[in-house]
C-alpha cells in the first residue's frame, strides 16, 4: 500500500521535461532511495546511499543532475559548454545503461543536455572527437577517463560541479584504487559528490573520505533483497560435485524451473563445463564471457532478453581477477592482457529482462556476491526465486551468507529446498555419461572455437583480411574444432524413468527460432516460477529437506 506521506516526484521542484520524462517511463511514484536522495541532492549536499540492487540507484543520481545542469542553464548568465558532470562506473555495461538512463530522462531537454559515454578503449577516436564537443555528461570507467585526461582530451579541472561514483564498492576491487586517485588530481578542489552502492564496505569508507566532503549518508531502513512474498530463496545440500550436476538436469529437463534463468558459477571454466553439459541434453543455454569484446556480450543480453536462450551462464566480478586493492593491479601496464576484461563483470548492473530464477551452481565466493547474484530476479514487482548448491564442506561459508542476509536477528532466510534426490537416480547413469564426454581438451575447443567465430565476424578484422585474405582462408579452413560430441539419445527423457509424480509436469524442451512475440514476453514477465515447485509438493506430499 503507498504511503500517503511519500513525495512524488511532482513535489520535488523538478523541470516540466524531466516530469514528462518519467510519466513516459511509467514511473507514478519514486522509490525509496530516490525519494529520501533526490531533495537532498537538490539541495547541493554530498550523498552516501546505500540502497539494494533494482531500487533506482541510477535515477536517483540521474533526475537531480539533470535538473541542476537544466537550472543553471536557464537561470544563470551565459556560460561556455563544458563537461560539467562526471559519471564513474566500474564496467563497460554499467556505463552503458547509465547512459541509456540519463538519455531517457533527458528525452525532453536533448537539445540542452548532451551526454557522452568513453568507457569503450576501442572506440578512441571516436570519443576524442565527441569530448571536442564539451557534452555536459561524460560517463565511464575510471581507465578511460583517466586516459582522456591524460591525453588533454577531457578538461574538468574549471568546469566540473557534479562528481557520481555508481557501484562504488566494486570500483576498487576491480583494481582502480591507483587510477581513481590520479583521477582525483584533475578535478577542482570544490564539487558536489554522490557515492551509490549496495553495500558498505572498507573501501566504500576510504572511498568516501576520497570524494566527499561532509555527506549526509542514507543507509535506508530495507532489506538488501526483496521480501519472501516476492523473492524466495532455497538452499539444497548436494552430497558430492555430481549431485549439482544431476540437480540441475533434472531441474531444468524437466521444466521443473521454468522461464529465464541466469546460472553463476565461479570461474571461466566452469561456465563452458556446465553449458557443454546442458548441451549433452539439448538444453539450449550461452555462456557470457568476459573476455569477449563488449558489443559481443551485449548481442548474447539481447538474445537472451528476446527469448532465443531460456539460460545465460556467467562468472561475478569476483572471478573475474584476485579481489586485490589497486596497488597491484591498479597501474594500466601491469595488466595482464590475456586475462579477462576488469571492467566487463556481469554480478550485476547488467540488464537481464525477466529472469524467473538464479541459480547458484557454485556458492558465491563472499556474502556481498550472493546479493548482487539474487538482485537479478524479483525485479520491477515480479516473482523470483534463488536455488543455491551448497557441498557439505561449504556450509560454514554459507552460515555467513546467511547471517548477512538475516540482519543478525538469527531467522533462516534461505530456506532447505525439499527435493528427494532419489527420484532422480535413474538419471544419474545419464549424467555421467555426459560429464565424461566434457573432457577439459573439449573446453579448450569450445573456447577457442568461440574466439574464431569472433575474429571471422568481426568488422575491425574486415581490412585486414582484405589485405591479407590467406590469412582469412587459412582460419576458415583450419582444423574443425569439436567442443564435445552429443550424443542425440540424452535429448530424449524416457517416460519411464520420469518419476511418477513429476509425469505430469514434465514438457519437452524446443529449440527457439524466433524471439517470442510481445504478448508472450508479457506473460513471461509475470511468470511465477515456483508454481511447478509448489504443484509437485502437493502431488506428493510433504517430504524432509535434505540431510
Amino acid at each position: 500500500m503507498e504511503d500517503p506521506e511519500a513525495l512524488g516526484f511532482e513535489h520535488m521542484g523538478l523541470d516540466h521535461r524531466l516530469l514528462q520524462a518519467v510519466t513516459d517511463l511509467g514511473w507514478s511514484r519514486p522509490t525509496l532511495i530516490q525519494e529520501k536522495a533526490i531533495p537532498l541532492a537538490l539541495e547541493g549536499k554530498d550523498l552516501l546511499a546505500r540502497a539494494r540492487t533494482g531500487s533506482g540507484k541510477t535515477a536517483a543520481y540521474a533526475i537531480p543532475m539533470l535538473q541542476l545542469l537544466l537550472h543553471k542553464k536557464a537561470t544563470g548568465p551565459a556560460v561556455e559548454q563544458a563537461v560539467r558532470a562526471l559519471v564513474l562506473v566500474p564496467t563497460k555495461e554499467l556505463a552503458r545503461q547509465a547512459q541509456s538512463m540519463i538519455q531517457q530522462l533527458a528525452a525532453y531537454c536533448a537539445r540542452d543536455i548532451q551526454v557522452a559515454n568513453v568507457s569503450a578503449a576501442e572506440d578512441s577516436a571516436s570519443q576524442r572527437a565527441v569530448l571536442m564537443e564539451k557534452p555536459d555528461v561524460v560517463v565511464g570507467t575510471p581507465s578511460r577517463i583517466l586516459n582522456h585526461l591524460q591525453q588533454d582530451n577531457l578538461k574538468l579541472q574549471d568546469s566540473l560541479e557534479l562528481l557520481v561514483v555508481d557501484e562504488a564498492d566494486l570500483l576498487f576491487s576491480f583494481g582502480f584504487e591507483e587510477e581513481l586517485k590520479s583521477l582525483l588530481c584533475h578535478l577542482p578542489r570544490i564539487y558536489q559528490a554522490f557515492l551509490m552502492s549496495a553495500t558498505f564496505n572498507e573501501d566504500v569508507q576510504a572511498l568516501k573520505e576520497l570524494v566527499l566532503h561532509n555527506p549526509v549518508t542514507l543507509k535506508l531502513q530495507e532489506s538488501q533483497l526483496p521480501g519472501p512474498d516476492q523473492l524466495q530463496q532455497f538452499q539444497v545440500v548436494c552430497e558430492t560435485e555430481e549431485d549439482k550436476f544431476l540437480l540441475l538436469y533434472a531441474l531444468l529437463k524437466l521444466s521443473l524451473i521454468r522461464g529465464k534463468s541466469l546460472l553463476f558459477v565461479n570461474t571461466m571454466e566452469r561456465s563452458y563445463r556446465l553449458r557443454l553439459f546442458l548441451e549433452q541434453f539439448s538444453i539450449p543455454a550461452c555462456v557470457l564471457n568476459g573476455e569477449l569484446p563488449l558489443r559481443s556480450r551485449c548481442h548474447i543480453i539481447s538474445q537472451f532478453n528476446q527469448g532465443l536462450y531460456d539460460c545465460v551462464i556467467a562468472t561475478d566480478a569476483e572471478v573475474l581477477g584476485p579481489p586485490v586493492k589497486g596497488k597491484h593491479r591498479g597501474k594500466g601496464p601491469k595488466r595482464n592482457s590475456r586475462a579477462a576484461d576488469p571492467e566487463a563483470g556481469v554480478a550485476r548492473g547488467i540488464d537481464f529482462h525477466h529472469v524467473c530464477a538464479v541459480l547458484n551452481f557454485d556458492l558465491p565466493p563472499t556474502p556481498e556476491a550472493y546479493i548482487h547474484r539474487a538482485g537479478r530476479t524479483a525485479r520491477a514487482n515480479n516473482p523470483g526465486i534463488v536455488l543455491t548448491f551448497v557441498l557439505p564442506t561449504e556450509q560454514s561459508h554459507l552460515g555467513k551468507i546467511e547471517e548477512l542476509l538475516s540482519g543478525g536477528n538469527g531467522a533462516p532466510v534461505l530456506l532447505p529446498y525439499q527435493f528427494r534426490m532419489e527420484e532422480i537416480e535413474g538419471f544419474r547413469y545419464r549424467c555421467r555419461d555426459a560429464m565424461r564426454s566434457v573432457t577439459k581438451q573439449a573446453i579448450r575447443e569450445a573456447r577457442l572455437k568461440e574466439i574464431k567465430e569472433e575474429l571471422l565476424h568481426s568488422e575491425k578484422l574486415k581490412t585486414y583480411f582484405e589485405d591479407n585474405p590467406r590469412d582469412l582462408q587459412l582460419l576458415r579452413h583450419d582444423l574443425p574444432l569439436h567442443p564435445a560430441v552429443v550424443k542425440p539419445h540424452l535429448g530424449h527423457v524416457p517416460d519411464y524413468l520420469v518419476p511418477p509424480a513429476l509425469r505430469g509436469l514434465v514438457r519437452p524442451h524446443k529449440k527457439r527460432k524466433k524471439p517470442p512475440s510481445s504478448k508472450k514476453a508479457k506473460k513471461v514477465k509475470t511468470q511465477n516460477p515456483l508454481r511447478s515447485f509448489r504443484h509437485r509438493e502437493e502431488k506428493r506430499g510433504p517430504t524432509a529437506a535434505p540431510s
